[in-house]
């Protein structure tokens, strides 16, 4: 554990945190928060408490580009188990039916290869009664909790792509049949318990899922840094912990980039519209393009680039 800090400051940048078992996505930013003694931070993209994996925290003005990941597709891995249905969908709730399943997955191999691919592409999915969605203010899971079911209207949703793979190549090597390993790619809102429940209705068999992994979001698909480590970092000092850190542009880096000239940079910090006769080294754009935008290397904002001019959309200000 990270010692206490009482001294916070503001710090700026991405850290790419591998979420350990058991924490919710809010404990994890919290203790990475304290260890980099910030003032400033938030995670885009929650986690269930049994999900592991890849968990972005922004620090300071690196927060502003967190919208950036709501829209962001993301990839998993998971377990499911066949046979056994859940009230929440996973291994952490009641057991609510079970069901008999062939004694060699050699039985169902095709089969399940099957059904999968019945689930890749555009496809409606109803969010779990388990989950933070809210209705009339209140949290779905709260309901739930209380014994409270409320009727949900189905949501569109992506499947990129979905493929089946050994379980001792998986997240949960020692498991084994009735047991079924996946990674899959998704679109935003997608629910993986729900995914698993789903392929198990199909199959005749319900499932529920007994391990996920968060393996990318967006175009970012490496290892993250272990909460321990941060820790052991911090505990030693702030300024360790906070080598651990990316660029604040880290989330934006898909976005076309700009640079501007000095005259144009400080009217644009000061949020205003620059028109394009001002800037005879911009391309315009026929269509409203969303750009990130530089005085040299230094990160000024995000902003929309049209045919006429460049509109500031989120400035950063970094001392």
């Amino acid at each position: 554990m990270a010692k206490t800090v009482s001294h916070r400051e503001s710090v700026h940048g991405v850290l790419w945190l591998d979420k350990p078992l058991g924490l919710s996505s809010n404990d994890a930013l919290i203790r990475a928060k304290r260890s980099l003694a910030a003032l400033k931070a938030g995670h885009g993209g929650t986690l269930d408490p049994m999900a592991t994996g890849l968990l972005p925290l922004a620090f300071g003005e690196a927060t502003k580009f967190l919208h950036d990941l709501l829209h962001a597709d993301k990839t998993y891995e998971a377990v499911m188990q066949l046979g056994v249905v859940t009230s929440t969908g996973d291994a952490e709730g009641e057991v609510l039916s079970t069901s008999p399943v062939p004694n060699t997955e050699q039985a169902m191999a095709s089969q399940i290869e099957q059904v999968m691919q019945q689930f890749v592409g555009a496809i409606q999915q109803i969010p779990p009664m388990a989950s933070a969605l809210k209705h009339q203010g209140q949290p779905l899971y709260k309901l739930a909790r209380a014994g409270i079911e409320i009727e949900r209207a189905p949501r569109s949703i992506t499947i990129h792509w979905l493929k089946r793979i050994a379980l001792e190549q998986s997240i949960a090597p020692s498991l084994n049949w009735p047991h079924v390993a996946f990674r899959v790619r998704v679109s935003k809102g997608t629910y993986i318990r729900t995914l698993a429940q789903d392929i198990g209705d199909r199959l005749g068999t319900g499932a529920h899922l007994v391990a996920l992994r968060r393996l990318g979001v967006g175009e970012y698909e490496s290892a993250g840094v272990p909460l321990l480590e941060i820790e052991e970092r911090g505990a030693r000092a702030a300024g360790e912990a906070r080598a651990l850190l990316g660029p604040v542009d880290a989330l934006v880096q898909g976005l076309p980039r700009i640079e501007l000239p000095e005259s144009a940079a400080q009217r644009f910090c000061h949020g205003q519209r620059i028109g394009l006769f001002d800037l005879p080294m911009l391309t315009p754009s026929d269509h409203l393009l969303r750009t990130r935008v530089y005085r040299g290397e230094r990160l000024l904002g995000t902003a929309w680039l049209d045919a006429e001019r460049l509109a500031p959309e989120r400035l950063v200000h970094l001392s």
